[in-house]
């Protein structure tokens, strides 16, 4: 009997990434083909996101153009929570699932395209580390689910749940595992990554035989002991993360930190509901940049956020220039549908937004190529993640630059037929623009 294949369409976050490959894990050890195309594929699985309206623009088309070329479609990940919106639009999809709901899309394919009755997972081997989505020499490590936080802009926990920790065990086993698969970097990810654990009260587990706390500052030390690049996205600032700075100074993980700062008024802070909000963020900076001064922070902003005067915009650019963050994002507001801030007063017009949005990037530009001109002449390791087409150049990032969010490293004029993605390359830096960095090759210190 020939295996079925199934098609399969990821939207959205890392995290959403990590349900696909789940997902795609599941199918393949239960004898399923992924499909290459529609045509080819005797039904299409599409992972929808619905954090903001673009996203939820992209997903239901996403969705119309697999109903459009195959037909036989099953939906499943956040947007999945708001059926009726899907059904609106396309009311002849199989089924609608929720977010991180691997069980109800097996079953939704088993109830559609039933798998082959011979299949043997002993002959049709799945990889320990599962189907990934990323490259060979990086890869997500999802430590969580869901979220404790009610920030006003934000449908998360209505989507995604509370939240629900992993067992350090199995978290720690997932990473052993890549690693033995050729992975070089794991990018741990989570809705809240520095409260890791609270919701199982740091439950004892176990890993390769000794006692591990289900814990944020337990999980990255014992990650630390893997010999790979560990980088930390979605940390918020609370006190407890100082510990793992210390780990960062040691050399154990990468001195980076993703935190989503949002905004630097209290009083818009206040608003946002954000966790942490009452923080001294400026003053926990200076302590972690004298632990750790190779320390890079990158963060996201929102800017015209309902309330948002312009002296609270100019108290974030005022926070901004003196806290002189490495990589920063900004969004301006939009309303979702669902969330709290939409029935905040005074809403900022259209036109103001987008002006204060470029005179922050401005402002946020000058620190990022400021800060880059200062690589020039140091000597860094870099992990390569592919060769230009047409020139003799490796496209690569440092420890200050996550995959696809970051800016590269261009290793220029090297011999192509000796350097290949995955390897890890001393190099000095040569020049920098706004947002990259260019560099010589010293030697290959690891393929």
């Amino acid at each position: 009997m020939k295996s079925p294949k199934v098609g399969f369409v990821s939207l959205g976050c890392p995290k959403a990434l990590v349900d696909s490959e789940r997902i795609l894990t599941q199918l393949k050890t239960e004898g399923y083909q992924v499909a290459s195309d529609y045509d080819g594929a005797d039904l299409v699985v599409v992972n929808t996101c619905g954090f903001i309206e673009s996203a939820v623009q992209e997903s239901l088309d996403a969705i119309g153009e697999a109903m459009s070329e195959n037909g036989r479609v099953i939906v499943t990940g956040c947007l999945g929570k708001d059926e009726d919106k899907i059904r609106q639009m396309h009311p002849n999809v199989l089924k609608v699932t929720g977010a991180a709901a691997y069980q109800d899309v097996m079953e939704a394919v088993h109830e559609y395209v039933p798998a082959p009755p011979k299949h043997n997972p002993f002959i049709d081997l799945v990889p320990e580390q599962g189907v990934r989505l990323t490259p060979k020499h990086y890869a997500y490590l999802k430590i969580s689910e869901g979220c404790n936080h009610r920030c006003t802009f934000c449908i998360i926990p209505s989507m995604r749940g509370d939240l629900v920790s992993r067992p350090v065990g199995s978290v720690l086993n997932e990473a052993q595992a890549l690693k033995k698969a050729g992975v070089k970097e794991v990018l741990v990810i989570s809705q809240d990554t520095s409260a890791y654990g609270v919701d199982t009260k740091y439950k004892l587990d176990f890993w390769n035989g000794q006692p591990v706390k289900t814990k944020f500052f337990d999980m990255c030390e014992a990650l630390g002991q893997l010999g790979i690049w560990v980088r930390l996205h979605y940390v918020y600032p609370y006190p407890h993360v100082d510990a793992v700075i210390d780990l960062m100074a040691q050399g154990k993980i990468l001195p980076y930190l993703d935190i989503p700062f949002q905004h630097a008024s209290p009083r818009i802070l206040k608003l946002m509901k954000r966790p942490a909000h009452s923080e001294n963020t400026l003053e926990r900076l200076k302590l972690w940049r004298e632990k750790c001064p190779e320390l890079v922070i990158r963060s996201t902003f929102v800017v015209g956020f309902p309330g948002e005067t312009e002296e609270d915009f100019q108290m974030l650019l005022d926070w901004l220039k003196e806290a002189q963050l490495d990589r920063v994002g900004c969004f301006t507001y939009s309303p979702v549908e669902g969330a709290t801030a939409n029935d905040l007063p005074d809403h900022v017009a259209e036109e103001i937004k987008q002006e204060r949005y470029e005179r922050f990037m401005q402002v946020q530009q000058e620190i990022s190529s400021a800060k880059l001109q200062k690589r020039i002449g140091q000597t860094m390791t870099v992990l390569v993640d592919g060769l230009e087409d047409e020139y003799p150049v490796a496209v690569a990032r440092s420890y200050a630059d996550a995959p696809e969010i970051d800016g590269n490293v261009f290793v220029e004029d090297i011999d192509k037929s000796q350097i290949k993605a995955g390897d890890l390359l001393e190099v000095e830096i040569t020049d920098a623009d706004e947002y990259d960095l260019f560099a010589k090759l010293i030697k290959i210190k690891s393929a």
